[in-house]
């Protein structure tokens, strides 16, 4: 069990000690569970009032939190809470789950694979034809990466992920599990008879760029004729669809259950609250914002807030929100 002092743990965070204890650090925990030995955090004044019945010694606190730690607890206060809570949490990450050998003699790997040195392949997986992947990728156990595809380097793959032929993937990417990458895009159109529904082929691929984090069961479709490309940085929740031919900038981020459909682009930094749905062909411009359960039926303006379904401007829709609230007393 990692053991620190309240010095060790400032190293980490530099930020300003008030208060003193004897107690060690082992760990980290919300502030209404945490032990004497676990430190907590405070980065919003709502939770300053449950610290009087914590039993944590030490609580990371913003700097505009006007609190006393106590007796025998301490605080360190720092400009952002949540970002030095962010840097202790990877002190205190557990061992990743272990390999015995770097290729699990039960992996299928294409005899034309090239797997770069450092990297990992466990149980079950399969790595198909001409695929390349870069230096210390680590692929768990039962996965699926068909042909032609690329990995960069100090990528991570989770068990049930699969990634289809010819996709490009960027390096220091995380995938979580059960990911889909490259499948079919959603197209049909009626028969000319009318009885019945004929697909679309998708031709294209999926582009990945550097550093993206895709959370389990969300699928990255491939474009119809060219790619469907996210950039450097995008963070991907759980259970979102991105359909064939979107285009994200970079740092974008889109939260569980949030859907692009098809020809979708997004700008840099764009926001995508849990739940929001965009419609086809919808640009949304850099450093915009969409509430969650938003339905986005329009293009939206670099750096603009909008809310509701359709999707508006925020401050519009709170106005007709109040308004509705009045009409119904």
């Amino acid at each position: 069990m990692k053991s620190f002092s309240i010095e060790d743990i400032n190293a980490i965070i530099n930020g300003e000690v008030f208060g003193e204890t004897t107690n060690q650090i082992t760990g980290l925990e919300q502030i209404q569970k945490a032990n004497e030995n676990q430190a907590t955090f405070i980065g919003n004044r709502k939770f300053a009032g449950l610290w009087k019945n914590s039993k944590a010694s030490l609580a990371i606190v913003n700097d505009n939190i006007d609190i006393e730690p106590g007796e025998n607890r301490v605080f360190i206060k720092v400009k952002n809470a949540d970002l030095a809570m962010a840097k202790l949490l990877e002190t205190f990450i557990p061992k990743p789950p272990h390999f015995e050998t770097d290729i699990h003699p039960t992996a299928t790997i294409d005899k034309s694979a090239k797997i770069g040195n450092g990297s990992r392949v466990g149980a079950g997986s399969y790595i198909g034809k001409d695929v390349v992947l870069g230096e210390n990728v680590t692929v768990y156990p039962n996965v699926t990466i068909l042909d032609e595809t690329t990995i960069g380097d100090y990528t991570t793959i989770w068990s049930g992920t699969i990634i289809r032929e010819r996709s490009v993937i960027g390096s220091h990417c995380i995938f979580h599990n059960n990911v889909s990458i490259g499948a079919d895009g959603f197209g049909y159109r009626p028969s000319d008879d009318g009885r019945g529904l004929v697909k679309i082929p998708h031709i294209g691929n999926v582009v990945i760029g550097n550093a993206v984090e895709i959370g389990a069961n969300s699928c990255v479709d491939r474009g119809k004729f060219s790619s469907t490309i996210l950039g450097d940085g995008c963070k991907i929740d759980n259970l979102v669809q991105i359909a064939h031919n979107c285009v994200l900038g970079r740092s974008c981020i889109m939260a569980g259950s949030s859907g692009l459909a098809g020809s979708v682009t997004l700008g840099d930094g764009v926001i995508i609250g849990g739940s929001a749905s965009i419609k086809d062909h919808t640009t949304i411009h850099s450093g915009a914002t969409v509430g969650a359960g938003s339905g986005v039926m329009n293009d939206v303006a670099a750096g603009k807030t909008v809310l509701g379904y359709p999707a508006v401007d925020s401050r519009e829709m709170l106005k007709q929100w109040v308004a509705l609230r009045k009409l119904a007393r």
